[in-house]
């Protein structure tokens, strides 16, 4: 089981939460605090549902690249500059070798099934997708073998196009997804998932 965990490595893409940076479009709708308490919130939900699973590595790749000293749980590793796209190549690029399922912070609710899930399509798939109610993903696993591309160039992040172009970039390769899930990016999406919170 140990050599199995160090083949798999589960990230976390992570701001550190502080007041008055990022979710700029949550806070413009709900305020600094709120969305500050948001992302704290569900980083600390995800890494206490994931980080302890015996199946895979968890990692945190943060922005910015330092303090690391935030990071209680996983192994924290710097997103560096660039686009998203950049950042998730150099994040994919610098992991040890094996399979890697890439998940942002925003996204409450994914399951270690969910994540299990990933990782199993990769044995028979280049590439995982969670597809967002927004265009975009939740989620995306690569089986990062030599012949298996990195597929974040030339993509229109951030829009109603990103899962699309994502794809396309993986038209010669199998590809698998996920049930769709909703990133929370704004204040309908937050009462959303709190309702979705209160139901379950």
């Amino acid at each position: 089981m140990a050599a199995e965990r160090a083949r798999r490595h589960l990230v976390i893409f992570a701001r550190q939460p502080r007041y008055g940076l990022g979710k700029r479009r949550l806070a413009q709708d709900v305020g600094n605090v709120a969305a500050l308490r948001f992302s704290r919130s569900a980083l600390a939900e995800l890494v206490r549902r994931l980080g302890r699973d015996p199946r895979w590595t968890l990692w945190l790749a943060i922005t910015p690249d330092r303090p690391t000293a935030w990071v209680r749980q996983g192994r924290p590793i710097g997103q560096g500059r660039g686009d998203l796209g950049a950042r998730l190549t150099r994040v994919a690029r610098a992991l040890p070798p094996g399979p890697a399922v890439i998940l942002g912070a925003d996204t409450p609710g994914v399951t270690r099934t969910d994540v299990a899930q990933a990782f199993r399509h990769l044995g028979r798939h280049a590439a995982v997708l969670g597809p967002a109610r927004d265009g975009g993903y939740w989620l995306i696993g690569l089986r990062r073998t030599p012949r298996d591309p990195l597929p974040f160039a030339d993509i229109r992040w951030s829009s109603a196009h990103t899962l699309a172009d994502t794809l396309a970039s993986l038209t010669d390769h199998r590809v698998a997804q996920l049930q769709m899930r909703e990133d929370v990016d704004d204040g309908p999406a937050l009462r959303r998932a709190l309702r979705r919170r209160r139901l379950a």
